[in-house]
C-alpha cells in the first residue's frame, strides 16, 4: 500500500505547479522562527476551533502567527498532494477526512505525534487514534468520535409496533435476522407501502465495520464473508421489495426523511429508518428534514460501526513542530476546550473524562427530548479504527460496483467478485 501511496504522490509532483495559487504562495516556505502556522481545511470546523477557541483561550493567546485557508473537501488532495510530493508550500497542520485520512497517514510525509499521543491517551477513545496509527507510530489524531446508529421515524414506528420507545424498537433491529423479519412484516403489514430502509447503501458501514479483516492483509486482497453476506442482504431487500431503491446523497433518500417519498408512478411511500452517525443527526436529518423535528429517535441497531470524522495532522518538516504538536494536543485533548465545544456544538468529543462529565446533561429536541449523546458516548467505545487503510476508498468503490451488478441481476454472485478481484489487481496492482 505505501508503493500504491507514493504513485500517487510522486504523480502529484510532476502537478505541483497547478496545486497553489497565488494566495497560497505565501506560504511556500512554510512556518518560521517567528511561530507561524499554516493551517489547511476543507471543514470550518477547523477554522471555527482556532479562531473560536484556541486564539481566545488565555493560554495561547498571541502565542501563534496563525494562517488559515479551505479548500471543498472535493479538491482538497488535490491542492495537498503536489506541496507534499515536492516540499514546496506545505502547511505546517492540516485536516483529514476519513475517505483519504489512512493514504497521508501511511505516506511517510506526517510528523510523528506518538509523544503527544502517549500523554493523553488515557483519557481518550480508542479508535481514532487507531486509524491515525501507522507500523505503530501516531500520525493523525482527532477531536471527535463518530458512531453509527439508527435514526427511526417514529409516527412509522408507532403504527406497525404500537411503539417509538427506543429501547422497544431496538427490538425489532437487533441483529440483521431480526432486522430482515421486521422487513417483511412492515411490508405485509402496509401492503407494500412501509421500506424499512430508502436504500441499501446505508447498509455498507455496519457490516464493513463487523469484519474481521481489512480488504488488504500481507498485500492481498480479502474478500470478507461478511462483504458476501452484505452483498446477499442487499440483494433480499431489493427482490423482496423492502427498501425505497434510493441512492444516498440522491433526491429519494433525503425525500424519506421528510416523508415525501414516492414510488416511480407517484404513490406514497414510508420509510422506517436511516443508519446514520454522529454528524448524521445535525448535518443530514435536521439539515434536509427541519420540519420533522421531534419526530425522530434513535437506537444502536443491529451492530456497532463509525462513519466519517475528521483528523488533524502536520507535514514531517515543518519548521515549528512543537507548535504543531501544541495545536493538535489542544483540539484533540484539551479538556476545557472540548467540553465548551461539546456544549457549544453537540459534537460528541474524543475525550472520556469530559464526555462522561457532560453526557447525561443533554436532550435533543429534534428527537423529540432523547438524550442522543449519552447514547453515542456508550457507542464510541466499542468502535473499531484497526480495519481502515489507504486502499479502502478506491477498493470500496468497486466492491459498491460489484454489489450493484449483482443486485441488480447483471451478474452472478461469484462473477461479480471475481470480476471485483481482477478489477482491484490491475487498477490498484493488488493481489488476490
Amino acid at each position: 500500500m505505501k508503493k500504491i501511496v507514493s504513485v500517487v504522490l510522486a504523480l502529484a509532483m510532476v502537478l505541483a505547479f497547478t496545486g497553489c495559487s497565488k494566495k497560497d504562495a505565501p506560504a511556500a516556505k512554510g512556518a518560521d522562527a517567528n511561530n507561524k502556522l499554516v493551517v489547511w481545511s476543507f471543514t470550518d470546523e477547523l477554522q471555527g476551533m482556532i479562531e473560536d477557541y484556541f486564539v481566545k483561550d488565555p493560554r495561547f493567546a498571541g502565542k501563534y502567527d496563525l494562517e488559515y485557508s479551505m479548500t471543498p473537501t472535493d479538491q482538497f488532495p488535490n491542492k495537498l498532494d503536489p506541496v507534499l510530493a515536492s516540499g514546496n508550500g506545505c502547511p505546517d497542520v492540516f485536516a483529514l477526512e476519513d475517505a483519504f485520512v489512512r493514504k497521508y497517514v501511511e505516506s511517510g510525509l506526517l510528523l510523528d505525534l506518538t509523544d503527544v499521543y502517549n500523554e493523553v491517551k488515557d483519557k481518550l477513545y480508542a479508535y481514532p487514534a487507531e486509524v491515525g496509527t501507522y507500523n505503530g507510530k501516531v500520525y493523525g489524531m482527532s477531536w471527535q468520535v463518530t458512531p453509527g446508529a439508527v435514526f427511526y421515524n417514529r409516527d412509522v414506528a408507532k403504527k406497525y409496533f404500537g411503539t417509538d420507545d427506543p429501547k422497544e424498537v431496538q427490538k425489532y433491529l437487533k441483529d440483521w435476522n431480526t432486522f430482515l423479519e421486521t422487513a417483511a412484516m412492515l411490508k405485509e403489514k402496509s401492503n407494500g407501502d412501509c421500506y424499512i430502509v430508502s436504500t441499501t447503501g446505508d447498509l455498507f458501514k455496519p457490516y464493513a465495520a463487523s469484519r474481521k479483516d481489512p480488504w488488504v492483509v500481507n498485500d492481498k486482497l480479502v474478500v470478507d464473508p461478511l462483504m458476501e453476506e452484505y452483498m446477499d442482504m442487499c440483494k433480499t431487500l431489493k427482490d423482496k421489495g423492502y427498501e425505497g431503491r434510493a441512492s444516498q446523497w440522491a433526491e429519494g433518500w433525503y425525500a424519506g426523511m421528510k416523508g415525501d417519498l414516492r414510488d416511480e408512478n407517484g404513490n406514497p411511500k414510508e420509510v422506517l429508518c436511516y443508519f446514520l452517525p454522529t454528524w448524521g443527526l445535525h448535518y443530514v436529518l435536521k439539515t434536509n428534514a427541519p420540519e420533522a423535528a421531534g419526530k425522530w429517535a434513535m437506537c444502536a441497531g443491529p451492530i456497532g460501526y463509525r462513519w466519517g470524522g475528521t483528523w488533524v495532522g502536520a507535514w514531517a518538516k515543518t519548521k515549528n513542530p512543537n507548535a504543531a504538536k501544541e495545536l493538535i494536543k489542544y483540539l484533540s485533548s484539551d479538556d476545557t476546550f472540548l467540553k465548551q465545544y461539546a456544549l457549544d456544538t453537540g459534537d460528541v468529543i474524543i475525550n472520556k473524562n469530559v464526555v462522561a462529565e457532560i453526557k447525561d446533561t443533554f436532550s435533543e429536541p429534534y428527537l423529540a427530548g432523547q438524550n442522543h449523546y449519552a447514547e453515542f458516548a456508550s457507542m464510541a467505545a466499542n468502535v473499531n479504527g484497526k480495519l481502515t487503510q489507504g486502499t479502502d476508498q478506491a477498493i470500496e468503490s468497486l466492491w459498491g460496483e460489484a454489489t450493484t451488478a449483482y443486485v441488480n441481476g447483471e451478474k452472478s454472485k461469484a462473477q461479480a467478485i471475481q470480476d471485483f478481484k481482477e478489477q482491484v489487481s490491475s487498477q490498484l496492482g493488488i493481489a488476490y
